[in-house]
């Protein structure tokens, strides 16, 4: 059989107005071999159809009481056959055909490289201050080593084998991938971006789940770096910072009208959300645990069965583009990818 080059490895919890759009963009990648490993925690919705219509190589189940970031991710990187394991979000999907080759190339360094990851930008459901965010998260320019910890899984690379050696932590409620970065790079590797390794990242979130995801991600900030504080100075002032930043770029880029009410919204719950994870005393209750991953418009599933810069970013995107169909995409394109292979046979 022929040599995998890549393993996707997919989380998804009710994703089926998205992961369809991940799984045409992976049957349209060139240049790489791949499987594509999901890691499902409870959906309902009809995602594990959509999986199987895509003939996704293999799901696994997290049950939705043990499910953290880390532990996802571990138990997708396990299922993997490949030597580089893929990371990404079910609601992201890739700009061109080339997006998998430009991840797994910056592999062929000699093996100093541990985590290569790539630009994300929004869509039109992306609020106008988490634009101006992904722009200065995920610059144009590529950053072949660089000296940060940073870096983000809904569109990331690893080498499989040294996540044996650095299984991810499954008790961090957030930036479990900054916190392998930092132990890789305190081990003597390096951390790479790639610009054109490009994704288009869905974020459809109520207010509370926009308070909850900075709440959890400063929660582990914290614990990651226990040295670092947010005090209520820092909450009024990069609250105040950011809005006049983002209604400054906003009237530059003719956007204000539409976004005059949503830019202090979203900052608000920002760095309110952020003030609160760093300040959380004691243990995190379940209840609250429960709610960081599962929000309360979804429900808790239950149980399986069978279960154990801030200017507007102009840039075209890298040729060859995908042209997606219009909606969710529920059913597999005609025909294999020349690409795609299963995993290997015993």
């Amino acid at each position: 059989m022929q040599q995998l080059d890549a393993s996707v490895v997919v989380r998804c919890y009710n994703e089926a107005d998205h992961l369809g759009k991940l799984l045409y963009g992976l049957s349209q990648q060139e240049g790489v071999t791949y499987e594509v490993v999901l890691v499902d925690s409870g959906s309902t919705d009809g995602s594990l159809a959509i999986a199987e219509e895509f003939g996704v190589d293999s799901i696994t189940y997290i049950p939705p009481e043990r499910f953290s970031f880390g532990r996802a991710l571990n138990y997708g990187c396990e299922e993997a056959h490949a030597p580089i394991c893929v990371l990404a979000s079910a609601h992201v999907y890739p700009r061109h055909r080339h997006w998998l080759r430009t991840l797994v190339e910056r592999f062929d360094d000699g093996g100093e490289i541990a985590l290569v990851y790539g630009k994300q930008r929004g869509n039109d459901q992306t609020t106008f201050s988490e634009s101006q965010i992904l722009r200065r998260w995920f610059p144009s320019q590529d950053i072949d080593r660089q000296a940060s910890p940073f870096c983000n899984n809904a569109n990331a690379a690893i080498r499989r084998e040294l996540w044996e050696a650095f299984p991810y932590d499954e008790q961090l409620t957030g930036l479990e991938d900054v916190d392998w970065a930092r132990r890789v790079q305190a081990a003597g590797y390096d951390i790479s971006y790639a610009a054109d390794a490009e994704v288009v990242h869905v974020h459809d979130e109520t207010a509370r789940e926009v308070f909850n995801r900075y709440r959890r991600e400063a929660y582990a900030h914290r614990r990651i770096m226990p040295e670092q504080g947010f005090s209520v100075w820092d909450l009024l002032r990069l609250t105040t910072s950011n809005i006049i930043a983002d209604y400054r770029a906003a009237v530059a880029a003719g956007q204000l009208s539409g976004s005059i009410i949503e830019i202090p919204r979203f900052r608000t719950l920002q760095f309110l959300g952020t003030y609160r994870g760093f300040n959380q005393q004691g243990p995190i209750p379940a209840r609250l645990y429960q709610r960081f991953y599962y929000p309360d418009r979804d429900g808790y599933p239950a149980n399986r069965p069978d279960d154990d810069p801030d200017t507007p970013d102009d840039e075209a995107p890298a040729p060859p583009a995908i042209e997606y169909p219009d909606g969710p995409v529920v059913g597999a394109p005609s025909g294999e990818s020349p690409t795609r292979i299963g995993p290997p046979q015993s």
